[in-house]
């Protein structure tokens, strides 16, 4: 594609960057085909391709204006045309540099700004996030039923943890929402791990991987939280205490997998940015290395039981955004679960983020298209691999959705009882 980048951004890094990016889509279109947007909604403006042209129009110094930002908002940013693009087109980092640029020139309707003002101060942070979760937890049992569903149950104990013990250990992120909502997979992560001889701690200074903020549009808010981070771990990395960093929340995974490349330009972090980047891992990276040690422990599993039919939802942050596919699936295979085949399994759920509170209805109809899809193999469980999709599944299904983590942790205890 020829570019002809305005003077206010073509000499910028950003601007370089932008440049590259769109100088390498040839327009092949292959990306339409798996556009979760552009099957809704059957316009080229909300597919890559044509949120690309958008883009370049107004990186070549041409209006702006509401429309343009509505079919960027529209995206969900879920990566799937990063993985059929031939080309390698960087997509979602165009996105992030548009964004950013359009925010900065059309102006929101101030309820709007509120409400993503508020999403990017009260999701990452506790202080806010944790004491509204214990509200709407009290008043859940009043609650009607479609909104029952988005208020997580009352955890009446807190999950096991065990010591570090070992001598192997393996640094975990906790994360912003998952601790509120989900505490148990953490720590189910920790007594798989431990049950094969690595200890997983975390560091408590350690708090949102930064990415609400950053794609919310307040980089520079996104980025001081990955360097909160890099400074929470840096002690333990230096020492070498850690073999790497897990990650149960692939959406947080994608993130810290990109500190290396986010700051790059800063001179503080750069380096360190980029060995937190490489030594970060999806849990189920770790366990497929340890793959032998996991096998062991499940040996006394009763073979004689019928195999749990499971359907697996891969976040898109998991297959897309990481490129990890098939590693969980295999785990809980040889766990013994059964697998059902899920159709259009690279199409995105809908939560994408903030994206479900943003954008409702097409994430609604994302849900429902999703779900169809999940309980097509008649699964008695979901798993899946991300605290934002779990939540988002559950608002649309019947059927259990657990963690795929605690679902091994689970197996495990079965074999050891």
């Amino acid at each position: 594609m020829q570019t002809r980048l305005a003077d206010f951004i073509k000499n910028s890094p950003q601007g370089k960057e932008a440049d590259a990016i769109l100088r390498s889509c040839v327009h092949c279109g292959f990306c339409l085909a798996t556009c979760p947007t552009y099957q809704l909604l059957g316009d080229e403006l909300d597919s890559p391709r044509g949120r690309i042209y958008l883009m370049k129009q107004m990186l070549e110094g041409q209006p702006v204006t509401r429309k343009t930002q509505l079919h960027l908002d529209r995206c969900l940013t879920c990566r799937a045309c990063e993985s059929t693009c031939p080309s390698g087109v960087r997509y979602a980092e165009l996105v992030d540099i548009s964004r950013n640029l359009i925010e900065q020139q059309v102006k929101r309707p101030a309820g709007k700004k509120l409400m993503r003002y508020l999403l990017r101060k009260i999701l990452p942070n506790p202080i806010f996030f944790k004491p509204l979760i214990r509200v709407g937890q009290f008043v859940r049992p009043a609650l009607p039923a479609s909104l029952k569903k988005s208020v997580p149950p009352a955890v009446r104990a807190k999950p096991h943890w065990p010591a570090a013990r070992h001598a192997r250990k393996i640094l975990v992120l906790d994360g912003c929402v998952q601790p509120a909502f989900a505490p148990n997979i953490n720590a189910a992560a920790a007594r798989v791990l431990d049950a094969i001889g690595i200890s997983l701690i975390t560091s408590a200074q350690a708090g949102c991987c930064g990415a609400i903020a950053y794609h919310l549009n307040a980089q520079a808010e996104g980025m001081d939280a990955m360097r909160k981070n890099i400074d929470a771990w840096w002690p333990l990395i230096e020492k070498n205490t850690v073999e790497c960093i897990a990650m149960t929340a692939s959406g947080c995974g994608v993130t810290v997998r990109e500190y290396g490349h986010i700051l790059r330009h800063d001179p503080a972090y750069a380096e360190k940015a980029a060995r937190i980047s490489a030594m970060t891992r999806d849990i189920s990276e770790i366990l497929l290395t340890e793959q032998e040690m996991l096998r062991q422990v499940l040996d006394d599993r009763n073979e004689n039981s019928a195999p749990a039919r499971l359907a697996f939802h891969s976040p898109c942050t998991l297959q897309h955004g990481q490129q990890i596919r098939g590693k969980a699936e295999h785990i809980l295979q040889a766990a013994g679960f059964e697998l059902t085949v899920v159709p259009d399994a690279h199409l995105c759920c809908g939560s994408a983020g903030t994206y479900s509170i943003l954008q409702p209805e097409l994430s609604q109809q994302l849900l429902s298209n999703k779900v169809n899809a999940l309980e097509s193999g008649h699964p008695q469980w979901i798993a899946t691999a991300n605290i934002g999709c779990l939540m988002h599944l559950r608002n649309g299904t019947a059927l259990p959705v657990k963690h795929w983590i605690e679902l091994i942790d689970e197996r495990l205890s079965q074999c050891h009882q």
